[in-house]
């Protein structure tokens, strides 16, 4: 039988929040089990430093320029992921794979942008952040939360508190009615992401407050995912894969490990997130590797696991990784780009990382002060000191490649257009999947429950 394929994937968890990336407080056997028995990547990219770009990449092999996708979604709006593009579940399905998707998707919130009509039999979950519902202290409330299955709306402001648990539950029965074929379980946590509503005995148990609480609810929830598979015979036909979606806020301490930055930055702590895979037999276990993979590539890599190949209609960026993932020792990409928005920030090559400008929220440019700002990755991955004086040929050739980006992909910052940015998905009259009802005695109960937090 084909092989099973289980991704993880967390939200603003950074790349040095595990027990197993090196951080002191939080304790997450499960998940260092997970890398012990697997491989763990250092260099693992997602296409965008915040959520709905880096999970529009992710599921089609596209950069986030490519699939204009390239800002955070809001509720109602009238853009999402276009029809025209082909998801990793697409794939999977046409080969003969049963798909589903449990938690957050945040590639467009109206009916024709949902994950069912984007290769998912199945979807349990909320549509976008959860904190794009209703919150104490906001002076302009959005609508309630929504909970969807499928494209229904099946409760409003449910208690997150409870929604890893109830989400690990779905995992388990989909994993239980899929035993006997081929699956592919997409699980996208709401941990790490602000506000934190954590199940009180995670809370009660950490050593870094609600944060490290959200952290061992995710490692719980690995946990019980893993049981499953084992009790059910299936821990080694099954393809773990754990990663985040970006990187962290770094609000509780220096969850990005040794990294410069955060979340909604183009330094690494914005972009490199953790990557841990586990494949009994196939993936080496214990070991630590250094190369280059993207989130773009999962598409491709789960195509070869499932003997599948990309529709080749519309050119992706993502590469075939099934052979890093085994151990091949070959690198995958020669450069990655480091996007904000549509504004093209540096450029990655080897060890070599090249900023010609940035544009980053609440952070300021750092070193001798003018552009182009050169590090190396290998000797500074903390992005400390700026040696572009010191190395003019680097400097050259990196600019070469941030030219042939802005042709590719554009750059707001030049008035570059791009010639491979394709239009995202759009639909005529949007609205919002809920509406608040303040003389409705439920929605009071479940917005009071939504703040209690």
């Amino acid at each position: 039988m084909k092989p099973n394929i289980v991704l993880i994937n967390c939200d603003d968890l950074g790349w040095g929040d595990l027990g197993c990336t090196g951080h002191p407080l939080h304790r997450t056997p499960h998940l260092d089990r997970l890398a012990a028995e697997g491989t763990r990547f250092t260099s693992f990219y997602q296409g965008s430093a915040a959520c709905s770009p880096s999970r529009g990449a992710m599921l089609t092999g596209c950069h986030p320029c490519r699939i204009g996708i390239t800002d955070v979604l809001f509720p109602g709006q009238a853009i999402g992921l276009s029809k025209e593009e082909e998801t990793f579940a697409t794939v999977l399905k046409r080969a003969g794979y049963s798909t589903h998707i449990v938690g957050k998707w945040h590639c467009g919130d109206q009916e024709a942008f949902l994950p069912t009509n984007h290769g998912f039999d199945s979807y349990y979950g909320l549509p976008y952040s959860n904190d794009m519902g209703r919150q104490a202290g906001r002076q302009s409330q959005p609508p309630p939360l929504p909970l969807l299955r499928g494209t229904e709306v099946v409760e409003a402001q449910p208690d997150q508190r409870s929604l890893t648990s109830r989400y690990t539950e779905e995992c388990v029965k989909i994993i239980r009615a899929n035993a006997n074929r081929p699956f592919l379980l997409y699980l996208a946590h709401l941990h790490v992401h602000l506000p934190h509503y954590v199940a009180e005995r995670f809370v009660a148990e950490s050593e870094n407050g609600v944060y490290g609480g959200a952290v061992a609810c995710i490692d719980w929830s690995t946990g019980v995912i893993m049981k499953e598979l084992r009790d059910l015979g299936i821990d080694g036909n099954t393809i773990i894969l754990f990663t985040s979606d970006n990187g962290s806020r770094c609000d509780f301490g220096r969850s990005n490990g040794a990294l410069r930055g955060t979340k909604a930055t183009t330094w690494e702590g914005g972009l490199r997130t953790p990557l841990l895979v586990r494949w009994p037999g196939k993936v080496p276990a214990g070991r630590v590797s250094d190369t280059m993979i993207w989130g773009m590539d999962f598409l491709p890599t789960f195509a070869a696991i499932a003997g599948e190949k990309p529709q080749g209609r519309l050119p992706i960026d993502g590469v075939d990784a099934l052979g890093a993932f085994m151990g091949d020792g070959r690198e995958l990409h020669e450069t990655f780009p480091y996007y904000f928005s549509r504004h093209l920030c540096g450029v990655r090559r080897g060890d070599w990382k090249l900023f010609v400008s940035r544009r980053t929220w609440g952070d300021k440019p750092a070193g001798e002060g003018a552009f182009p700002e050169l590090y190396n990755l290998r000797d500074d991955i903390g992005e400390t000191r700026n040696v572009a004086a010191d190395h003019p040929d680097i400097v050259a050739r990196l600019l070469k490649d941030i030219e042939h980006y802005r042709r590719t992909f554009g750059d707001s910052g030049t008035g570059d257009a791009g010639t491979q940015c394709r239009a995202c998905g759009r639909v005529e009259n949007p609205a919002p999947l809920t509406a608040f009802n303040a003389d409705d005695p439920y929605y009071q109960a479940v917005y009071d429950l939504g703040d209690a937090g």
